[in-house]
């Protein structure tokens, strides 16, 4: 059994069994990987894939297993490599963070162009997806970090710290009647059709249980990953937005007014979730550190030492978070 064959399998599984694929990404040669493949379920006595002709259709329960080792493997080794960076140049590597258009566009520029100015031989990789292909990512070990406000609790694998608190704010064009509302109701708002965050990005659920919870049926018709895009069709006249407080920018959206929600919705927390047992280099605790002030290094490390969910809640129980 090689290294390579596990890399393969692995691979192989997560480009949806597309082996041409899974060939360009690796740099190699399709027959390659598909012998290599052979070999392994020769040695291994079971197939790891079920075949069609010469064409992959799914992952047998044996391998659904084998591909599951052979990813923890996988994972073990890249930390070994990991810890021999460290000490052999400690501020040479690589980072990846998967997160959401809101997160990338609003919340991390100053962090990252801190980051790159104290670590430039550090190679940055920035990946976006909806929480829950995030969260993959990182319980996976496609990434080292996953920043989104939901989908991270669903992943057991995951150590999840909280960065900080937000809430929302309604915009509407200078012209709409709710202009000039000092102090908005989710009763007005509901008599407006809504433009709004697609369900399971950006602390939607948090709204969506504001409305249930006081009998009210908001009229969505629109709705977009992209506070930038839902802006865009609040300028069309498509309805009154419901974004992001921090997604709101007094120059750029000047020909909005933005109205203070904070008392209509609950404020959602954004997380940022690691892997548990990755190996973490002393530019990833600075590059959490930079994101959430609070995650010290020493807090850090003292959140991977708990073993469930709810001793880390009770690590942070205290913690009074700031908002933005």
């Amino acid at each position: 059994m090689k290294l390579q064959q596990l890399r393969y399998i692995w691979e192989v599984a997560h480009h949806e069994l597309n082996v041409s694929a899974t060939a360009q990404s690796l740099y190699t040669s399709q027959p390659g990987i598909s012998k290599q493949i052979r070999l392994l379920e020769d040695e291994l006595g079971v197939e790891v894939f079920a075949r069609s002709g010469k064409h992959l259709t799914r992952v047998t329960p044996a391998g659904e297993t084998i591909i599951e080792k052979a990813g923890e493997i996988l994972r073990i080794v890249e930390s070994i490599k990991q810890v021999a960076q460290e000490f052999s140049n400690e501020q040479k590597g690589s980072l990846s963070v998967a997160t959401t258009h809101t997160q990338a566009r609003y919340a991390l520029p100053p962090v990252i162009e801190n980051f790159i100015s104290r670590y430039p031989d550090v190679s940055l990789h920035m990946h976006q997806g909806t929480p829950i292909q995030i969260a993959e990512m990182a319980a996976d070990g496609a990434v080292d970090f996953a920043i989104a406000t939901e989908g991270l609790e669903l992943f057991g694998d995951l150590v999840m710290l909280p960065c900080y608190k937000w809430n929302r704010c309604i915009i509407v064009s200078k012209d709409h009647p709710l202009a000039n509302v000092t102090n908005i109701s989710l009763e007005d708002v509901a008599n407006y059709p809504i433009v709004t965050y697609v369900f399971g990005f950006t602390g939607r659920s948090k709204l969506d249980e504001a409305f249930m919870h006081h009998g009210l049926a908001p009229k969505v018709v629109f709705t977009a990953t992209d506070a930038d895009v839902i802006k865009t069709y609040v300028r069309l006249g498509l309805g009154i937005g419901i974004i992001a407080q921090m997604a709101y920018d007094a120059e750029l959206d000047s020909d909005l007014v933005a109205l203070d929600a904070s008392h209509l919705f609950e404020s959602s927390t954004t997380m940022i979730g690691c892997r548990r047992g990755t190996f973490l280099r002393g530019y990833m605790f600075e590059f959490v550190e930079l994101f959430a002030p609070h995650l010290t290094k020493e807090i850090v490390e003292e959140a991977f030492e708990r073993h469930n969910r709810a001793e880390l809640t009770q690590l942070f129980s205290d913690l009074e978070l700031p908002v933005r």
